[in-house]
């Protein structure tokens, strides 16, 4: 299909969105399918094929020649955006329907639309300036996909923070294209890894991709945007659109030269993010944001590998560097998988209970076993565990950093801290999803929304279903996906040409394979066991409780005390605390919050001094005309004093 056919396409679905009524919505959403599914076969293309996709236009915008580009890097996220747009377009229908949301479900529609278009551009464009074009077509739709729900002053909020941090990283991304474009000659990108004086422009990349990729400490907008967001918009959000910084520092970290440290401080913003993302991640008790902050650790372990595979660039070309990019790329799509599974989940129990406080749940599995069931594949997957997709991404990761530590360069003073990092982030991730699974799903009812919850239907359950699906495809058969991982690695550097598959890859799917049969053995042994004739239901220990209550459970603060306390330097938890007393207490309260602390301890101060400061500034406009006169020549004279104690010296 042309990219006249597609632009097409987009402009149909554009259109059926916004009108309202079943009809147009059907029809919206079978264009937006088709315009998926030609994506990814164009992705699939040039992934399973040997020759990249090229395509220059006869017309001019802006001024330049419109020149589109599909590789093996692009195609990569190109196809994890067909897969997580399409499936979360399908759940939308149902989630965020018209017949709950009259007046914001044909807007999202067409800003669905736009935001899929548009970072299909960015994915496609290798010109600079229309790059920037797509950029910002992006970022604004992002916004507005973000503030459906603008009614509540909590979603305008968190939309306003996701603008101004990201159009603070597009003036990075202004800067680094314009540069580029003076320093080349043209906004034409590709390959210039011979022009080394453009290295230090990576900097600018790394800052503004950064904001978009959620890395810590510039992550500051993503967990209020992905927490306050509808949850399909969560999914993509979270799933694919913070994946597009990832893609920027992947594709000009291979096209242009990178300085010396570039690898070193890749890794450890990669370790850092990994670690501390999943301790906020574990402290918080809503659990839209506990996901939020898991893509933060993931962002970290993707960049992690990258930083890993920087490294091995300039230790002339060392093999660890191949797997910890593989383990990165392949990182990018398994989080991108189980993430928006997770989010759609969560969109499950959000629309069933209307709250997102995992102290209000409970008791949900009964009520909602596809929910729940697929939520629990999810969270195995997200945790690192086999036989699912995540532990195979972060094994290839783990390989690059031991045997980068195992070839005694200097690299590995930075990889053995990364991997002791990642490990700790790792349990931190699994203790992060048992709680949030039993605080949502196990235990009793906690609140009568929780007691009275219905499980979702088929438009929301067949995404999941389709997304629980890959993530056991690359779990149990990660040999059939490492040719393409490889044709990935080969084409962001030519150099690393991979051939033949691991290996331990095909030895580590076998073992998947077999640990799953004995999985599901089990559990049908368990429900066999639990329904013959010889069991009876009856209470657990009641702990000197005849008639226990909700009540009597722990909530999400008491599950995570002990780790909050160990990260209580970064977290900063604030606690209101009224003990109980006397001998017949009639109220205690203990209340606990979690700010982001870099935006409520640094930023926000700094931006308050910025504001009173120009506050003060503004007094000095007051429209006096001689006023004004006597300010030019007071700067007169200072700067003559300037010019002439320059001259005595």
């Amino acid at each position: 299909m042309t990219p006249g056919a597609l632009l097409s396409l987009a402009a149909a679905s554009w259109v059926a969105g916004m009108a309202s009524g079943p009809w147009f919505s059907r029809a919206w959403l079978s264009f937006t399918l088709a315009g998926a599914t030609a994506g990814l076969v164009a992705a699939l293309a040039v992934l399973l094929g040997t020759a990249d996709w090229e395509w220059h236009s006869a017309f001019t915008l802006g001024g330049e020649f419109v020149h589109l580009r599909l590789d093996g890097v692009s195609a990569l996220f190109l196809a994890l955006l067909c897969v997580v747009g399409g499936t979360s377009a399908v759940y939308a229908r149902e989630y965020w329907s018209e017949e709950h949301y009259p007046a914001s479900a044909p807007r999202g529609r067409a800003w669905w639309t736009a935001l899929l278009t548009s970072m299909g551009l960015v994915l496609l464009c290798a010109n600079g300036l229309h790059f920037l074009i797509g950029w910002e077509l992006f970022t604004v739709s992002a916004f507005f996909l973000v503030t459906l729900d603008r009614q509540r002053p909590e979603v305008r909020a968190a939309g306003w923070l996701y603008l101004v941090a990201s159009h603070a990283g597009t003036v990075c991304l202004f800067a680094f294209f314009s540069t580029l474009a003076a320093r080349t000659g043209g906004w034409e990108l590709g390959p210039m890894r011979e022009q080394t004086a453009l290295a230090p422009l990576f900097w600018l990349a790394l800052a503004g991709f950064g904001v978009k990729a959620g890395v810590f400490p510039l992550h500051v907008w993503l967990p209020s945007a992905h927490a306050n967001a509808p949850s399909h918009v969560s999914a993509l959000m979270s799933g694919v659109a913070i994946k597009m910084g990832i893609y920027g520092i992947v594709r000009f970290s291979g096209w242009l030269p990178v300085p010396a440290g570039a690898g070193w401080l890749v890794m450890g913003l990669g370790a850092t993010s990994a670690s501390l993302g999943i301790a906020f991640a574990f402290a918080q008790s809503d659990f839209k944001r506990l996901l939020a902050y898991c893509s933060v650790e993931n962002i970290g372990v993707i960049l992690t590998g990258i930083g890993g595979a920087l490294l091995a660039v300039r230790q002339g070309d060392a093999p660890w560097g191949r797997l910890a990019l593989a383990g990165a790329l392949l990182h990018v799509w398994n989080h991108g998988a189980f993430k928006a599974l997770l989010f759609f989940g969560a969109g499950s129990v959000l629309h069933a209970t209307g709250t997102r406080e995992m102290s209000r749940l409970g008791g949900l599995w009964r009520a909602m076993p596809w929910t729940a069931s697929l939520f629990l594949l999810g969270s195995v997957a997200a945790s690192g565990l086999p036989p699912l997709n995540g532990f195979i991404s972060e094994w290839l990761v783990y390989l690059g950093l031991f045997d980068a530590v195992t070839a005694r360069g200097p690299a590995a003073w930075i990889a053995l801290p990364a991997a002791i990092l990642l490990a700790m982030a790792g349990a931190l991730a699994m203790a992060s999803f048992a709680k949030a699974g039993g605080m949502i799903f196990l235990g009793a009812p906690r609140s009568p929304v929780a007691a009275h919850a219905r499980d979702c239907g088929p438009g929301m359950r067949g995404p999941m279903l389709t997304l629980a699906a890959v993530c056991l495809a690359i779990g149990l058969a990660p040999m059939l996906f490492w040719p393409v991982m490889a044709r990935v690695v080969a084409s962001w550097r030519p150099a690393w040409v991979m051939v033949e598959a691991l290996p331990p890859l095909v030895t580590l799917g076998s073992v998947h394979i077999a640990l799953a049969v004995l999985i599901v053995l089990a559990a049908v042994w368990l429900w066999r066991k639990s329904h013959s004739n010889g069991l009876r239901l009856g209470l657990t220990w009641d702990c000197g409780y005849a008639t226990p209550t909700a009540r009597m459970q722990y909530v999400s603060a008491s599950f995570a005390g002990i780790v909050a306390g160990w990260f209580r330097w970064v977290l900063q938890p604030e606690r209101k605390l009224r003990r109980p007393r006397g001998q017949f207490p009639t109220a205690a309260i203990r209340l606990e919050r979690i700010p982001e602390t870099v935006l409520e301890r640094i930023i926000g101060p700094v931006s308050a001094g910025v504001l009173h400061v120009s506050t003060a500034v503004r007094r000095l406009q007051h429209g006096r005309l001689q006023f004004y006169i006597l300010y030019l020549v007071a700067g007169l004279i200072a700067l003559g004093v300037l010019v002439l104690s320059g001259g005595v010296q």
